[in-house]
């Protein structure tokens, strides 16, 4: 197994970075993970229960002086824009995307450090086959956001062929999660919905009926990461694209499911068709075989045991009261 020993976040106070840096600081201890972000939130317990500093990842020199100054073995790179808003902002998100990933792989590079970096289902496309989607298969993302994911892979692959930079990484599908909003993604409705079910008893979707997609709860999610990242170098064929997934479903789907807990939850349509031509170019399923073969990936949390632990954390969260009825 390998062992990280001094680890760098970037992007720590977003959607992935909040959970993933805590849970990092229980099982390494909270002096051993040096949380950065462009941004400083003074009530974050990322700031608050451990080491913080401000970083811009387009600022290369900073990145490295942490890393020297922390003596930091292992590189967690998180920050990037997400698929909705990197629509508005193709320019800003290509550069961002792709211009911090390069200063981390030059600082991973010089120092000798592990890198892991995300990739997503964007880096699929329309031509991309539909279905149980394979590890390896055609990918032509029409969206910046997806451009950026299939560059970072490669440029992953490209750094451990070249330099022997030990790069790992994962094809995220949508992430779930009650402890930090999401940060303008397509699957955020996702998130959203549980917000809406407890607060209104209903929820108007922006993406349409019958549009499946990948989804994963951040628990899982984070223990991938981490697994992935312990995981025996020798055994790692794809090291920087995996394919993971938990579950795929619907909004009618997701709405059923909460249904279970709260009958009188209603949802209806008001499509975004920006964010739906998004969904539209990614898979409806895809196959995760080589991280359980490689790896031994294996997700928790299904549609209702995720659905019923949104619901009950989140209740707590908003001081909202809710009596959750039983799943039948």
């Amino acid at each position: 197994m390998f062992a990280m020993k001094k680890i760098l976040v970037t992007g720590s106070l977003g959607q992935i970075g909040t959970e993933l840096t805590i849970r990092l600081r229980e099982l390494y201890g909270a002096e051993n993970v040096l949380a950065t972000d462009i941004r400083h939130v003074d009530d974050s317990p990322v700031v608050s229960n451990g080491l913080f500093a401000t970083l811009d990842v387009m600022d290369g020199e900073r990145m490295q002086k942490l890393v020297h100054d922390y003596q930091i073995d292992t590189i967690i790179h998180l920050a990037a824009l997400l698929s909705a808003t990197a629509e508005e902002k193709p320019l800003f998100a290509w550069n961002l995307n792709m211009g911090g990933l390069w200063n981390a792989l030059e600082v991973a590079r010089h120092s000798n450090c592990q890198l892991f970096t995300p990739s997503s289902i964007g880096a699929f496309g329309p031509s991309t086959p539909k279905d149980h989607t394979s590890q390896d298969t055609i990918q032509r993302p029409n969206t910046m956001y997806g451009i950026t994911k299939v560059s970072a892979e490669l440029l992953c692959d490209y750094y451990f062929t070249k330099f022997d930079v030990d790069t790992r990484g994962l094809r995220f599908p949508g992430l779930i999660s009650y402890k930090a909003l999401p940060g303008g993604g397509t699957t955020d409705y996702a998130v959203d919905i549980y917000y809406e079910a407890l607060k209104h008893k209903k929820y108007t979707s922006y993406i349409a009926k019958g549009t499946f997609m990948d989804m994963m709860y951040m628990p899982d999610a984070i223990d991938a990461i981490i697994k992935l990242m312990e995981a025996d170098p020798s055994r790692l064929k794809h090291r920087n694209a995996f394919n993971i997934t938990a579950m795929s479903f619907d909004p009618e789907e997701i709405a059923a499911s909460i249904r279970k807990y709260i009958p009188e939850f209603t949802m209806d349509y008001k499509v975004d068709p920006a964010r739906q031509q998004i969904a539209d170019s990614w898979p409806n399923s895809i196959d995760a075989t080589a991280a359980k073969e490689e790896w031994d990936f294996n997700p928790q949390y299904d549609l209702d045991r995720m659905t019923k632990s949104m619901l009950e954390n989140l209740a707590n969260k908003l001081g909202v009261e809710c009596r959750l009825l039983e799943s039948v």
